[in-house]
């Protein structure tokens, strides 16, 4: 009978939770009786798998009830969601590649020692870590960091899917604090327990680690070159190839040669069947195998992707997020952008312009978001409402045509 009480209660925690998150309301002080039951059962769990008592309930100290910001954050991840061009253009713009930029000059004596030592290319560090924080930025947000006990025990309890990740990576968040590389006020993350400067899953930087400045503590939170070191160390233990490229832009012969994507070749059986590099510039080695890959159709840029592409991808599997790290790392290092354009059917925006964009929709009274240029959901749905309010197609597109559209108004 006990067992089914329990039972029952988490349910009644589960439904009241999920009815407070979306009338975003406060929950009733009874919604939280069951979390706080998870949490007293799982540290039976914990213990037997190597955590103390004193390190467990340190890190609950005070938690009472679930976070219903990680539940709402689980529902959107972009990598999955955006098109293509707008998770591009959100991550790889001119201000993220000269920040990139002017990291890559004042931190080079460092960046020259984690090169040396494992092999992997400055600039992938460096976008990596734009890609993660913002290079360190969003560490300081309060409503973006998150206490990583809490997190992962709210998607333990309340989420099915992630329930047996968030499960292993609260044990592995508990040793953690246990190794003493950092206290519990300071294991904090974003909502899925990703942590600091490179957003690295508890498993994931126990494996990875790396004390880069030589203080006895990998501490990816406040160092730097330890959390850019840690990232270079798990991109060469899944098989980075120092020294070569994650993948070139080419130019299709035909569309004919669009049917041939994703199939695995040499570079030179590639370049038989009339794939050319854009710019008419050689492929340094013709034995390299790649993959085609056109992530808009024949009709947007078209890549051969090399092994080092899908190293990338051991950090954050989605195709989007790898391209996007590489586009970023080469921009950094000097090049330009794409020679094809993605296929977006409007002439998108500036940096500069995009902020103008989110401050005339905050004075028309529709966006109430951060202005930080990125069109994000928030900005989309501002966006079409500004439009059907004008009597325009509300396609939500960040355009010259809106920006046009709101100086006029």
């Amino acid at each position: 009978m006990r067992a089914i009480a329990s039972q029952l209660s988490r349910r009644a925690a589960a439904v009241c939770l999920a009815a407070g998150v979306l009338a975003g309301s406060s929950l009733p002080a009874f919604a939280d009786a069951g979390f706080r039951n998870w949490i007293a059962t799982f540290e039976q769990t914990a213990v037997k798998s190597g955590v103390s008592r004193e390190v467990y309930r340190a890190a609950f100290a005070g938690v009472s009830e679930p976070d219903p910001e990680v539940l709402e954050k689980a529902r959107f991840q972009p990598e999955f969601k955006d098109k293509i061009w707008d998770y591009l253009d959100n991550r790889v713009h001119e201000e993220s590649v000269a920040e990139g930029q002017a990291y890559r000059a004042k931190l080079k004596p460092w960046l020259d020692k984690i090169e040396k030592r494992f092999g992997v290319d400055r600039d992938v560090l460096l976008a990596i870590w734009s890609m993660e924080s913002n290079y360190g930025r969003i560490l300081s947000r309060t409503d973006v960091v998150k206490s990583v006990p809490r997190s992962l025990a709210t998607l333990a309890y309340l989420d099915k899917k992630r329930a047996k990740f968030a499960r292993s990576q609260l044990i592995a968040a508990l040793k953690i604090v246990q190794d003493r590389d950092v206290s519990v006020e300071g294991l904090t993350g974003s909502w899925a327990g990703a942590m600091g400067h490179t957003q690295f899953i508890p498993t994931s930087y126990r494996l990875y680690r790396a004390d880069m400045d030589g203080n006895g503590h990998a501490d990816i939170w406040s160092s730097v070159p330890d959390a850019l070191a840690t990232a270079a160390n798990l991109l060469a233990k899944n098989g980075w190839q120092s020294g070569r490229t994650w993948g070139y832009e080419v130019v299709l012969p035909s569309a004919k040669a669009a049917s041939l994507a994703g199939g695995a070749k040499t570079v030179g059986q590639w370049s038989k069947l009339g794939l050319r590099r854009v710019g008419g510039r050689d492929f340094p080695s013709a034995s390299e195998r790649a993959n085609l890959y056109l992530p808009a159709g024949p009709n947007g840029p078209a890549f051969l992707m090399t092994k080092n592409f899908y190293v990338l991808k051991a950090y954050n599997n989605a195709d989007k997020y790898a391209l996007a790290v590489g586009h970023l790392a080469d921009r950094i290092g000097g090049a330009g952008t794409f020679a094809q354009d993605w296929p977006r059917g409007y002439k998108p925006l500036s940096m500069e312009e995009r902020y103008e964009v989110q401050q005339r929709l905050t004075h028309h009274g529709l966006y109430d978001g951060k202005i930080d240029g990125k069109i994000g959901e928030g900005s989309k749905t501002a966006i079409m409402s500004y439009q059907k309010r004008a009597g325009v197609d509300a396609d939500g597109n960040a355009s010259k045509a809106l920006l046009d559209l709101l100086r006029r108004n």
